[in-house]
């Protein structure tokens, strides 16, 4: 956990009353005058804030935040490739995005009814976060839509400069020294994620005529479960299966875990030459979304008990 405030009065020395936000060589907004509020913020396998700990896809992430003032507290997470999500607010329980001051809070909560997974892509990201003494208008970064099955908000802005720059603007309405910033780091790391069995062999066929919608199931010899050449997981009972040209499903048994599915259902993707864009996770459901140039699949995985799953696919060519 960097000390934005600080670092910032060390480069910059004495600012002016009114000096406008400033955004480090690191591409981090900071306030360049003392601030009537503190911020901190950290993850739950650093509660110094000083280091950048491992985690594995699949793994489950606390984030914990305090103010030394009551502030509304915005958190947003930058990953390696630039994607931008807002953590707080959200609509979920305990999503309300204000800190007492002298408190600490948790996010998510263990009342939150969603969780905060560790996905791809590898390396670190930044966690920021941005106390200010009166609530901020967040609607040309973040929004709400109406109708959407999504707790968190839509984030229109990417890479770490471009919140950075479009922060400084929201801030700056706002008396300057009304808001502060600090940021946490942490790393996805591999090494711990499934890894597929070997591709089985299939003998040599030629390419089988698919009358629309349906495509047959003599294609699929029990083992693989849509078109795209996803696996069944190993060792699971099929129950039912269905494929389309934009959507296919599976119910199939296991004693498995939803994590150890999950991370087998990500490593099949990356087999097939899919990136994970996004996963979220709430209750024993978990949707991930995964794109291979134009193409892109959302991945529904439900854990419907007594070692049930249930996984969706819809496909966008």
């Amino acid at each position: 956990m960097n000390k934005i405030l600080l670092a910032g009065l060390l480069m910059l020395g004495a600012a002016p009353a009114f000096a406008a936000p400033q955004i480090s060589p690191q591409s981090i907004i900071v306030n360049p005058i003392p601030a009537q509020v503190g911020v901190s913020v950290w993850t739950d396998k650093d509660p110094s804030g000083t280091r950048t700990p491992d985690y594995y896809p699949g793994e489950r992430i606390r984030l914990y935040v305090s103010t030394t003032r009551d502030a509304y507290v915005y958190l947003f997470n930058v990953d390696p490739n630039g994607q931008v999500d807002l953590i707080l607010p959200n609509r979920y329980s305990g999503g309300d995005n204000f800190v007492r001051g002298g408190t600490t809070k948790v996010f998510p909560p263990s009342n939150a009814g969603f969780t905060f997974d560790i996905a791809t892509p590898y390396g670190v990201n930044k966690v920021l976060a941005l106390a200010s003494t009166t609530p901020l208008n967040l609607d040309d970064i973040a929004r709400f839509r109406s109708g959407q099955n999504s707790g968190f908000a839509e984030v229109t802005v990417r890479t770490q400069t471009g919140l950075a720059q479009a922060l400084s603007i929201v801030v700056n309405p706002i008396p300057q020294n009304s808001w502060i910033t600090d940021t946490a780091y942490y790393n996805v790391a591999g090494g711990n994620v499934y890894n597929p069995a070997p591709d089985p062999y299939y003998p040599p066929q030629p390419d089988p005529y698919y009358p629309d919608p349906y495509y047959p199931d003599p294609y699929y010899d029990g083992y693989v479960v849509s078109h795209l050449g996803l696996r069944l997981y190993p060792g699971a009972r099929l129950v039912e299966r269905n494929d389309t040209r934009d959507a296919a499903y599976v119910k199939f048994d296991t004693g498995a875990r939803l994590n150890d599915v999950l991370a087998y259902y990500e490593g099949e993707m990356r087999r097939l030459g899919f990136r994970t864009d996004y996963r979220r996770s709430n209750r024993g459901e978990t949707e991930v979304r995964f794109s291979r140039g134009r193409e892109s699949v959302r991945m529904n995985l439900q854990d419907q008990g007594r070692g049930r799953f249930y996984l969706r696919l819809v496909f966008d060519y």
